[in-house]
C-alpha cells in the first residue's frame, strides 16, 4: 500500500498512544502528517463532534488507541462509565472514518476479551466461548464490540468500499505514559507507585492485593506500538492470509507469565525496597491466568524487544519523573 499523508492517532496522550506516535517518528513519520487531538479539543464520545472532526481533517489511516481504561478497582467502581464511554468512542471514531473515506484503521483491543477461564495459553479462538471475569465484564463487552465493528464494517464494506479495519489484543501493557493513580492504576504501575513510597516511609511492609498467585503476562508499551505499526502496514493479502472474516483480530504479547507476587518481588528490586511483601486474601485475584498466544503475530514476523527487567527499569525512571514533576 501506498504510504498515508495524513494518520490520526486517537488517544495520543494515552500510554499507547503516546508510544504509537513516538514509533510512528522514529520510523520517519513527518510530524506534520500525524493528526492528534486532546480530549479538550475533541470528545471521542460526542458523535456530532467526531463526525466534524473526520470530515475537516479527513485521515488517510487511524489508529484507534483512545479508551477509558483502569485496574479491578477502577472497572468494579465504575462499570457504566466504562461501557458506555468505550462502546461510544469506538463506534463514533469507526463510523465517521467510515463516512469519510478512511480504507485502513487498527482498533486496540485488551486480552480480559477472553473468558475468565479460557484455556491457556488464550489463542483468538477463545473469543466469545466462556464467561467473561465480572470484575471487567462491561469493558470487555465493550472492546468485543469494538472487534465486531471493524469485521462488520470488512463484512459490509470490504469489497465495494476497500475497507480493512484491524483489531490488536494486547497482552498487559506498561512503561512510559502509564497511570500511577494510587487507586485507578493498573499493576505494575500501582506496584511501582506502593514501594516507592513505602521506601520513601521507611514502611517494613507492603501488602498487595489478593493471594499473589495469578499469573499475568507483561509488554513495554513501546514493543505494542511497534505490533500496532507492523500489523497496520501489513498488506491486505497477508493479513487476510493470516485472519478469518469473524475472527480477524490479533494477539499481542510477549509469550511469558509470572505470578503477582513474583512480579511485585521484581518491582520491589527495581524500587530498591527491601521491607516485607505479604498479600491480603480478602481482596481479590481477578481471573487466575491470562497468557497470550501470539503464534498469529509471530508467523506475520513481529517479536518483542524489551524484556520485563529492562521494561520495568524503563518504568520506574518514567515514574520519578512524573512523581517529582
Amino acid at each position: 500500500m501506498t504510504s498515508p499523508s495524513k494518520i490520526y492517532v486517537a488517544g495520543h496522550r494515552g500510554m499507547v498512544g503516546s508510544a504509537i506516535v513516538r514509533q510512528l517518528l522514529a520510523a520517519g513519520t513527518p510530524r506534520e502528517a500525524i493528526v492528534t487531538r486532546t480530549h479538550a479539543e475533541l470528545d471521542l464520545t460526542d458523535q456530532a463532534a467526531v463526525r466534524a472532526f473526520f470530515a475537516a481533517e479527513r485521515p488517510d489511516q487511524v489508529y484507534l488507541a483512545a479508551a477509558r481504561v483502569g485496574g479491578i478497582h477502577a472497572n468494579n467502581t465504575y462499570p457504566a462509565d466504562f461501557i458506555w464511554d468505550n462502546l461510544m468512542i469506538e463506534a463514533n471514531v469507526i463510523e465517521a472514518a467510515f463516512r469519510t473515506g478512511v480504507r485502513r484503521l487498527l482498533f486496540l483491543g485488551s486480552s480480559c476479551i477472553y473468558p475468565k477461564l479460557a484455556p491457556q495459553p488464550m489463542t483468538e479462538a477463545a473469543l466469545l466461548t466462556g464467561t467473561l471475569e465480572p470484575t471487567n465484564e462491561p469493558y470487555a463487552i465493550a472492546k468485543i464490540a469494538g472487534i465486531k465493528l471493524c469485521e462488520s464494517f470488512n463484512r459490509q464494506y470490504g469489497d465495494s468500499h476497500g475497507v480493512d479495519y484491524r483489531s490488536v489484543m494486547p497482552t498487559n501493557l506498561y512503561g512510559p505514559g502509564d497511570n500511577y493513580h494510587p487507586e485507578n492504576s493498573h499493576v505494575i504501575p500501582a506496584l511501582i507507585r506502593r514501594f516507592h513510597e513505602a521506601k520513601a516511609q521507611g514502611a517494613p511492609e507492603v501488602v498487595i492485593w489478593g493471594t499473589g498467585s495469578p499469573r499475568r503476562e507483561f509488554l513495554y508499551v513501546d514493543d505494542m506500538a511497534a505490533a500496532s505499526i507492523h500489523v497496520m502496514q501489513l498488506d491486505a493479502a497477508t493479513y487476510r492470509q493470516h485472519t478469518q472474516p469473524m475472527l480477524s483480530h490479533i494477539n499481542v504479547g510477549c509469550g511469558e507469565d509470572l505470578t503477582i507476587l513474583a512480579l511485585a518481588h521484581q518491582v520491589a528490586h527495581t524500587v530498591g525496597y527491601a521491607g516485607r511483601i505479604a498479600t491480603d486474601p480478602t481482596k481479590p485475584d481477578g481471573t487466575p491466568r491470562k497468557l497470550m498466544d501470539s503464534t498469529r503475530l509471530r508467523a506475520l514476523g513481529w517479536q518483542p524487544r524489551v524484556e520485563l527487567a529492562q521494561g520495568l527499569r524503563h518504568a520506574y525512571e518514567d515514574f520519578l519523573r512524573e512523581y517529582r514533576a
